[in-house]
């Protein structure tokens, strides 16, 4: 069946079911060591299955980092954290080229970036020199050391984190950087009830020590190799376009949505599609991804008081008619 004037991709036999099972599987188990709301983890998921980066900005002590110690855990992927300081140094983060006496050669050391799930916390401390040097990770999944390149590993996902609320001795992320995310989200502190049985959780010791693999990666890299063959009609991506016009029309914004806001705005919607047990994407895909990817990449006009990134992005979904 041909939809939109294009033949959509063969999904393997048992895709979507296996996609639904490990999203499952993934968000249970990780919410055994992480009070956040059910809405983040699957977010969180849709950009691992879509094989975009997660940028979470919020205030101290809230979970990222456990958050992103779960995520590898359950998946049974390598992990490595880099603490971001003024004086972080770019090869500390990509690795450096280290001359070995006995063979009287270089030999290239990798940074902690070659794991596969990488968390790079307070991001925004670290030098802009340090933070172009996540570029070429971010979005070519390699690191270029003396001229010579190194693939990064796969599956690949980075959790960055900065505090929205400190900015003394901050360098504030470029807007090619902030791009490269595919989502930002926000934890928020835990309701009463959830935080309570936190308290008692961990009294008993570390729960992201206690949690058990449920995948691994052999089983992540085949969904993420299905979410590629997820149809997406010419009308969808013709909405997609129509939504980051909107975006940029937008008097009380000074920088719209980038072309790649769009590519991973589709990325994400048919990773979404695949975990609900669709082998096509839709509208409602696009619009309930549409906050977490669109409004951290929106620079608003100086006049704009009192605006947020995330109205405009609600106004474009109210303005925009999906085809």
């Amino acid at each position: 069946m041909t939809i939109g004037g294009e033949q959509p991709g063969q999904l393997p036999a048992g895709a979507l079911a296996a996609a639904r099972a490990l999203a499952t599987r993934v968000e249970q188990a990780v919410a055994k060591a992480v009070e956040v709301r059910a809405e983040v983890i699957e977010e969180v998921i849709v950009a691992l299955i879509a094989e975009g980066h997660v940028l979470i900005e919020d205030l101290p002590g809230v979970g990222k980092t456990t958050l992103a110690r779960a995520v590898a855990r359950v998946l049974d992927l390598e992990f490595a954290r880099v603490q971001c300081t003024a004086d972080l140094l770019p090869s500390e983060v990509v690795g450096t080229n280290v001359f070995d006496r006995r063979t009287s050669q270089f030999e290239f050391r990798p940074g902690p970036i070659f794991a596969n799930v990488v968390l790079v916390d307070e991001i925004n401390r670290a030098s802009p020199k340090t933070q172009s040097g996540l570029l070429e990770c971010l979005q070519e999944r390699r690191v270029t050391v003396d001229a010579q390149s190194h693939e990064l590993a796969r599956p690949f996902l980075v959790l960055a984190t900065q505090n929205p609320i400190e900015f003394e001795g901050t360098y504030p992320l470029p807007e090619a950087q902030v791009d490269r995310f595919m989502v930002r989200l926000s934890l928020g502190y835990p309701g009463p009830a959830a935080e309570a049985a936190m308290l008692r959780a961990h009294e008993q010791g570390d729960r992201v020590a206690a949690l058990e693999p449920v995948a691994g990666p052999t089983e992540l890299l085949a969904v993420q190799d299905a979410a590629r063959l997820v149809h997406a009609s010419d009308a969808l991506r013709a909405y997609v376009v129509a939504l980051l016009g909107r975006t940029r029309a937008d008097p009380r914004v000074e920088l719209g949505a980038s072309p790649r806001a769009g590519l991973l705005l589709l990325r994400a919607a048919k990773a979404r599609a695949l975990l609900e047990g669709r082998d096509h994407a839709l509208p409602d895909d696009v619009q309930a991804l549409a906050p977490p990817v669109l409004a951290h990449r929106l620079v608003l006009a100086p006049d704009a008081h009192g605006e947020s990134p995330d109205a405009i992005v609600a106004d474009a979904l109210a303005a925009t008619v999906a085809l």
